[in-house]
């Protein structure tokens, strides 16, 4: 609602005159009138309807003055005459005066209601309106409400109430877009339920509940979008709230979380980057990745996430720790241990690492002391402390690591002489060391060890005589021999060794019943029976020692077989009177003849001659037919001395077939002359 600039904002002083013994001034308002339904009710004393107060005679008294009683005195007719001319005159001075004096503003504050008349009233509500609050509404409406529905003024009073009802209903609306939804509310529920604004409330205040509402979720999406590190997501939702209708959500909170969102992105890359170093692995990097992930604020969305990874980098740290006291690296371990920051929440761990990186050295050294005293330091490990469960794993390990070390102390005694007998005893010794205890590989590996040096003594013999008897080299021995070192069982320590040197004395043997087959063989095919050769050689069985050897030579004489085979139909096509047809046909012939075969070279001899006759008859066919030509060419094969040269022949008969002929007559074409053939 606009104000009224012809009203004035404040109640006008009282300028009119006062009643003798008034105090010159209206009535005091209480503090909560403004709050009130109905304006104050000013003292009689301070109404101007009344008139002023007389005296006894009827003239005015004098404040604080005293009656003295005088005699009467006669007056001339001189005296009454100029008293008479004064009354008159003073009596139409003050008549002229009283005329062109302006009227004095009413002081609304001082208005004694029950007496004041309408117009009155609706002048007084208008300058409480004016003032654009929702006391001064409330005021003004309460000044007028109660006037009669007959009175003349009505409709202009409705109009108005209606006009300061609708005010304070904007009022809330003003509140609702500075962001003051609960003042907002209460403004929009003190509106008179008797006017038309008064349907509007609850529609307007369920609008603005759900406009609040829905800014508040898209507010509270952004921000789980930051803590989940998904910044375009939250900016997204962020530019939502610059149409949610509401002024304070869509310029200061949007602003607010822009800014936030800016921050969030910023905590997030320094998190990222220490991740990146973390990933990197080293003491160093995950170090440089903690500072990082400090450098991250209470106050920032992803502040949990970053101690939740500063907490993992410190246990990575831990791990790397672990790692090196696996590799019985203590000073390294301890080192690293020692390097993790505070913010990682693992001093107890770090604290027990400690005590139990000690003990581990301790117990490194391997003898009964030194895992005494490993056990006295794991015991200080409380049952309070982050490691205890762990000590006392340890703890149970190394008494049975106490006991094992003392079965493996005497057992290495025992075993001192190396007799069957003492090797024996020392096996048995360490054969009671139960699987799962600590030191059972170790048990195991001795007693492999002691079972072998037995194993040795006893077959050794076997060994050393069949290599006595096989040094004769006959067949004879070398069956002895093999027959002697076969005694020595598979699993045995000496087996591989045994099955090795009956190998060799096998092929030996081998060799010999061969040998002889073989060289008949070859003295076959040297004479030129390589039927008789290849039979012969395939007596030779798989498995045996010369079967390789024979296998090679029956390969190269089924290759010369071959050879000679596919030269001899090469031959047999190229007769005379030759073809270009079969002069082609022999090239193939000829190329199956293997790389092997005696005959290779005489079957590449054969195709480049016969290349070359191809090539000639190409040639003799072009004086008069091209294409005929080009054809018989392109039969020349690729990789004979000739080819080139029919490729670049076919190159030129083509761009001469594809030129066109000069005009000329034709003359008859004589009968293909017989083709001359080489020998």
């Amino acid at each position: 609602m606009t104000k009224n600039p012809r009203l004035p904002d404040r109640w006008p002083p009282d300028s009119r005159p006062r009643a003798v013994g008034a105090t010159g001034r209206g009535p005091r308002r209480p503090p909560n009138a403004g709050n009130s339904a109905q304006p104050p009710r000013p003292s009689r004393a301070s109404n101007p309807a009344e008139p002023p107060t007389a005296g006894v005679n009827g003239s005015p008294s004098a404040t604080g003055a005293t009656a003295v009683t005088r005699r009467p005195r006669r007056l001339g007719w001189s005296a009454v005459a100029i008293a008479a001319i004064l009354t008159t005159g003073g009596v139409g001075l003050l008549a002229a005066a009283l005329m062109l004096r302006l009227p004095a503003l009413p002081n609304c504050p001082s208005i004694f209601w029950p007496t004041a008349s309408a117009s009155m009233r609706l002048y007084c509500a208008q300058l409480a309106a004016n003032k654009q609050t929702v006391r001064d509404f409330l005021e003004a409406i309460a000044l007028v409400k109660d006037l009669p529905a007959n009175h003349p003024l009505r409709p202009e009073i409705d109009r108005h109430i209606e006009e300061w009802a609708q005010g304070i209903l904007d009022l809330g609306e003003v509140s609702f877009q500075e962001g003051k939804l609960s003042e907002a509310i209460s403004t929009a529920r003190r509106v008179p339920e008797d006017t038309t604004a008064a349907g509007l409330v609850q529609e307007r205040i369920q609008q603005w509940q759900k406009t609040w509402s829905d800014a508040e979720e898209i507010y509270q999406n952004a921000e789980d979008f930051l803590r989940q590190e998904k910044w375009g997501e939250a900016f997204r939702e962020a530019v939502r709230l610059l149409s949610v209708g509401n002024r304070y959500w869509e310029t200061t909170k949007y602003n607010e979380l822009n800014q936030k969102i800016q921050t969030a992105r910023q905590d997030g890359s320094k998190l990222s980057e220490a991740r990146r170093l973390a990933d990197a692995g080293g003491v160093e990097n995950l170090l440089k990745a903690i500072k990082l992930a400090e450098s991250i604020g209470e106050k920032s969305y992803i502040y949990r996430e970053a101690r939740s990874e500063i907490k993992k980098f410190g246990r990575q740290m831990l791990d790397l720790a672990e790692a090196q006291l696996e590799d019985k690296n203590s000073t390294e371990a301890l080192s690293i241990a020692r390097r993790i920051p505070a913010s990682a929440e693992l001093q107890g761990e770090v604290e027990d690492f400690t005590s139990l990186a000690g003990a581990y050295g301790r117990a490194w050294e391997g003898t009964i002391a030194g895992l005494q005293d490993a056990i006295v330091q794991a015991q200080r490990i409380g049952p309070q402390r982050p490691l205890h469960g762990r000590a006392q794993s340890l703890i149970t390990r190394w008494q049975l690591e106490i006991e094992d070390v003392a079965r493996l102390d005497k057992a290495e005694d025992l075993a001192l002489t190396g007799t069957v007998g003492a090797l024996s005893s020392a096996i048995a010794e360490v054969s009671l060391i139960p699987q799962g205890n600590p030191r059972w590989q170790e048990a195991q590996e001795q007693i492999s060890r002691w079972t072998s040096q037995i194993q040795t003594q006893e077959d050794q013999p076997y060994l050393d005589r069949a290599e006595q008897v096989a040094f004769a080299g006959d067949v004879e021995s070398l069956q002895a021999a093999i027959n002697e070192a076969s005694q020595i069982q598979s699993g045995r320590a000496l087996y591989d060794e045994a099955q090795t040197k009956i190998q060799t004395w096998r092929s030996q043997i081998q060799q010999t019943q061969d040998r002889p087959i073989l060289d008949e063989a070859r003295r076959a095919a040297q004479r030129g029976d390589i039927n008789q050769a290849i039979s012969v050689a395939s007596q030779i069985q798989s498995g045996r020692a010369l079967y390789d050897e024979a296998q090679g030579d029956i390969a190269t004489w089924r290759a010369q077989i071959q050879g000679e085979q596919s030269m001899a139909e090469a031959r047999r096509l190229a007769i005379s009177p030759a073809t270009p047809s079969s002069l082609a046909a022999a090239i193939r012939a000829a190329e199956r003849v293997p790389a092997n075969s005696q005959s290779r070279a005489e079957a590449d001899a054969a195709i480049a001659d016969w290349s070359q006759q191809i090539l000639t008859l190409a040639n003799d066919r072009a004086s008069y037919d091209l294409p005929g030509a080009i054809a018989i060419a392109q039969q020349v094969p690729s990789g004979t001395p000739a080819y080139a040269s029919a490729q670049s022949q076919i190159e030129t008969w083509q761009s001469a077939v594809s030129e066109p002929p000069p005009p000329s007559a034709s003359p008859e074409t004589p009968a293909e002359p017989p083709v001359p053939v080489g020998p």
